[in-house]
């Protein structure tokens, strides 16, 4: 896996790979080769065996600011249509696509700025850990702007109207709190133990099985676009895959011959 990015830090621990925005003097806005080097990475980091579970988090003080307004937005209309196109396509797919269909979980730690195309990566994200001092918010209104691309249809289809029209008409900045009442984000904690809470909960999913947390995403994720009667069929093609996959059901076994038991929230092997 290519290790040289200009805009991104990665790291490898125990099964666990940290993924960070690596342009903290721009509150790690989103330039076009940011998305270039996380399209490329993301791609590479599915057929990753080492990496089990991934954190994806900002440099510094900040998660993201959103999208790098004097590169991303000024410069681009200089650009050739078919450089605009490539830039959009994978903007388009690492963070509605790719983030979702990665066998692997993803877990954002979020402190600082979350802004405007940062809240689609929050919510491609499996699970979301902030800070209580996170900020939130869809400014784009204030430019006389609106959020473009994927933003809108992705929040529009992930949040309530009444939460989500709140904050893109006023362009408001919305508190941790009030993300996680809202469901933008999973769980908010003290700072001082953001990085214990994140990373405990990203070891308890690097114990699990690969192919049970594989399973876990896919069905989640195709049973909100599918009709109940097709989710139930996907469903079981998953299970049955599962089944062949692992030759059997090990875990249910180990359970019933009482060798496995449910300990501390996480299933451990009883070698009394």
């Amino acid at each position: 896996m290519t290790e040289n990015y200009q805009t991104l830090l990665v790291s490898k621990d125990a099964g666990i790979t940290t993924i960070m925005f690596n342009r903290p003097e721009k509150r790690n806005a989103m330039s076009p080769l940011l998305h270039r080097e996380m399209y490329q990475l993301l791609t590479e980091i599915r057929y990753d065996k080492e990496t089990r579970v991934i954190i994806l988090t900002g440099a510094g003080d900040n998660f993201c600011a959103g999208q790098d307004l004097k590169q991303y937005g000024l410069e681009m209309e200089s650009q050739p249509e078919w450089v605009k196109d490539d830039i959009r396509e994978k903007v388009r797919k690492w963070r509605t696509e790719l983030l979702r269909t990665l066998p692997q979980p993803i877990i954002a730690r979020i402190t600082g700025w979350c802004l405007g195309g940062a809240l689609t990566v929050t919510v491609g994200c499996d699970v979301a850990i902030a800070s209580d001092d996170a900020k939130f918010g869809l400014p784009e209104v204030n430019f006389g702007h609106f959020p473009a691309g994927e933003t809108t249809p992705i929040l529009a289809n992930y949040l309530q109207a009444k939460h989500g029209l709140y904050y893109a008409l006023s362009g408001k900045i919305m508190s941790a709190q009030d993300a996680e009442r809202i469901g933008l984000i999973s769980k908010v904690v003290a700072r001082a133990e953001l990085d214990n809470e994140v990373n405990e909960f990203a070891r308890c999913l690097a114990e699990k099985s690969p192919l049970a947390l594989k399973a876990v995403k896919e069905a989640w994720y195709l049973s909100t676009c599918t009709a109940p009667e097709a989710s139930f069929a996907i469903s079981n093609f998953i299970s049955q895959r599962i089944v062949r996959d692992q030759g059997g059901r090990p875990g249910l076994e180990q359970f019933v011959q009482k060798k496995l038991r449910p300990v501390s929230e996480t299933m451990k092997i009883d070698k009394t």
